[in-house]
């Protein structure tokens, strides 16, 4: 396991500061804390694989790209549909 800073995994895994603090307080990454010069350093212990939230996350970005793209295409057809109808209602009472 590879030792990394919080603002070199950052770098790396192109994610704010912020929010690698906030996974490592919640869990999702593994951390250790060293006490250097006085001070207390996290350092985030990561794999040589890349990082499964990212990972997750751009599958997560496809799958509802995807869901948008059926939902307009059945929005379109309805619209289509509803062009129709209205086009069927305006002729019966005589206005086109």
């Amino acid at each position: 396991m590879e030792r990394m800073s919080i603002k070199s995994y950052a770098a790396k895994n192109k994610i704010s500061m912020f929010n690698v603090v906030k996974m490592v307080k919640s869990g999702q990454l593994k951390s250790e804390v060293i006490e250097e010069n006085g001070k207390e350093v996290t350092y985030i212990l990561c794999e040589e694989t890349p990082v499964s939230a990212v990972v997750a996350k751009e599958k997560a970005e496809e799958t509802e790209e995807s869901i948008l793209q059926e939902r307009i295409a059945r929005l379109e057809q309805d619209v289509a549909v509803l062009k129709r109808e209205l086009d069927a209602f305006k002729i019966s009472i005589g206005l086109k």
